[in-house]
């Protein structure tokens, strides 16, 4: 199967200012590499080899960084968002073009670290005929997907301010955290035609309601936001 990868890395890296005023949240270091380069291996350590960047903010480092590091020997393209930051979802119909024509496909945020089985992901995904499917754990977060019993996304929590959005009713659901690795069928692009920054989220919270958006849980196992400002505390 023919799969590939996007890894949104385009964000303004908010979390972590002053750090990202003069570089991209993509290229800080963690654990002896830099963020992207986690990724990239990760991704290649499952087979992928074919792999979009979305880039934004500092894209011309980012752009020199692969340079340097001869697109760490697999093809990567670049799905430039300089002009428009398009969120989460309108980077992915961005980058439609590298991505459609193929089976289902991989999104990872950049500042993403696991160990979760991508492998065993994706056999799921096929398995369950998915639209999309999203990796969740039990862990505290303060916004969580709701899912059934069969790990169907039926809704999402924001426990801050206790808003719900309820897609599909059932009479349990379980609250779990959303881990920011999808695998997606290309079908998804005939639903998300659109030209304007959106949440990925919040369209999978739409297409649920009619849609298998399925989950994978991968509790227990390694899962690191890179972007813990924590991370840095000794910079």
């Amino acid at each position: 199967m023919d799969t590939r990868a996007i890894i949104l890395a385009a964000g303004l890296g908010t979390r972590l200012r002053p750090l990202t005023d003069h570089t991209p949240k993509a290229l800080l270091p963690f654990r002896g590499k830099t963020m992207l380069e986690h990724v990239v291996d990760y991704l290649k350590s499952h087979g992928i080899t074919e792999v979009v960047i979305n880039v934004h903010h500092h894209a011309g480092q980012v752009e020199k960084y692969l340079l340097e590091h001869q697109n760490f020997g697999i093809n990567i393209h670049l799905s430039d968002e300089r002009r428009q930051l398009m969120d989460t979802g309108g980077g992915i119909v961005k980058a439609r073009k590298y991505l459609e024509e193929t089976g289902p496909f991989i999104v990872h945020n950049v500042d993403i670290f696991s160990d979760t089985d991508l492998t065993a992901m994706l056999a799921q995904h096929v398995k369950d005929e998915a639209l999309a499917t999203l990796a969740i754990s039990d862990r505290k977060s303060s916004r969580q997907l709701l899912v059934d019993a069969d790990g169907l996304l039926c809704g999402w929590r924001d426990n801050r301010t206790g808003e719900e959005i309820i897609a599909r009713h059932r009479q349990e659901l379980r609250p779990v955290a959303f881990s920011a690795i999808h695998v997606v069928d290309p079908r998804i692009f005939r639903y998300l035609d659109r030209d304007h920054p959106f949440s990925i989220t919040k369209a999978y919270l739409q297409l649920a309601a009619h849609h298998r958006i399925m989950t994978f849980d991968h509790s227990g196992d390694t899962w690191t936001d890179m972007a813990d400002i924590s991370n840095f505390s000794s910079i």
